[in-house]
């Protein structure tokens, strides 16, 4: 139906998802109106972000607690369901993830904007999620989350977090450029969704994907890691009685060990989600043609 510009109607709103080219171009517009934000309105942007993934980690925790008799691949896709609530919270609520913002590649490929604006954007980013998880992790400590079930929850917690920290750099380096390939798919293809359900529908599989294939996201190893530290050093001997264990059988949960992690990890998640994707469709849908091409 065609509209008559002086009728003073409406056009019709398309409920159609976006075409893959229009999800670079809406991809590479969001990238330009992070990099123009204010560092405090991007910190706290990534303070709630990295809260939001915490909640996921917080909702895996309690997914895995209790179901050791399920076949493993059957518990990790559960737990990957319940993950995808911090990725929803993230784009839905509105909030600057550094995994996901690692696709801000394409706006600096298209030189909409500047190589010392990215690193900004990424930098303040990075911090506020960091801010948000630790603060998340403290909060859970303090409310003694981890003797839920008879400690079940601790339990589960410090084994997550153990088979973490023991990881070698390599593989975790791999899994994490794996990771974010996930993660990132699951933002562009957000950025197609014309109205709220579309957006968490294709958010859940990618994410539940990466946490049932084991890979490694860093924002997540965060919360993680030092929430299992926390209980490790700081827990009543009544849980550690209640899960007939103590704080020296996770040597693997070291500060260094959880600094290690969260490093490697997060310089395989930028890399897999800037490059494997964000440049990849920047190639395919921006990169500069010849007139007519």
């Amino acid at each position: 139906m065609t509209i008559d510009p002086g009728s003073g109607l409406a056009p019709p709103v398309s409920l159609d998802s976006l075409p893959p080219a229009a999800i670079a171009r809406a991809c590479e517009a969001a990238g330009v109106q992070k990099a123009g934000r204010d560092a405090v309105t991007l910190l706290v942007l990534g303070g709630l972000a990295g809260a939001f993934i915490a909640f996921g980690a917080i909702s895996m925790t309690v997914a895995l607690t209790g179901t050791e008799a399920l076949p493993w691949g059957i518990q990790r896709f559960f737990a990957g369901a319940v993950f995808s609530l911090g990725l929803i919270l993230v784009v839905v609520c509105g909030a600057e993830l550094f995994t996901g913002d690692a696709l801000m590649i394409v706006a600096r490929a298209s030189g909409r904007i500047s190589t010392p604006a990215l690193l900004r954007a990424w930098f303040l980013v990075y911090l506020g999620n960091i801010a948000g998880a630790l603060g998340v992790a403290a909060l859970v400590f303090l409310a003694a989350h981890h003797e839920l079930a008879g400690g079940s929850v601790g339990a589960t917690a410090l084994r997550v977090a153990a088979a973490k920290a023991a990881l070698p750099e390599t593989r975790l380096f791999f899994l994490s450029v794996l990771c974010n390939v996930f993660v990132c798919l699951a933002v562009w293809m957000s950025l197609a969704g014309r109205n709220l359900v579309d957006k968490v529908v294709v958010i859940v599989p990618p994410v539940m994907a990466f946490v049932a294939a084991g890979f490694e996201h860093s924002i997540a190893n965060i919360y993680i890691i030092f929430e299992a530290l926390a209980i490790k050093h700081f827990a009543a001997p009544e849980f550690w009685a209640s899960i007939r264990s103590g704080a020296d059988a996770w040597p693997a949960l070291t500060v260094e060990n959880a600094l290690r992690n969260i490093a490697i990890s997060t310089i395989g998640n930028l890399a897999g989600g800037s490059l494997l994707v964000g440049l990849v469709y920047w190639f395919i849908y921006l990169r500069p043609r010849p007139p007519g091409a």
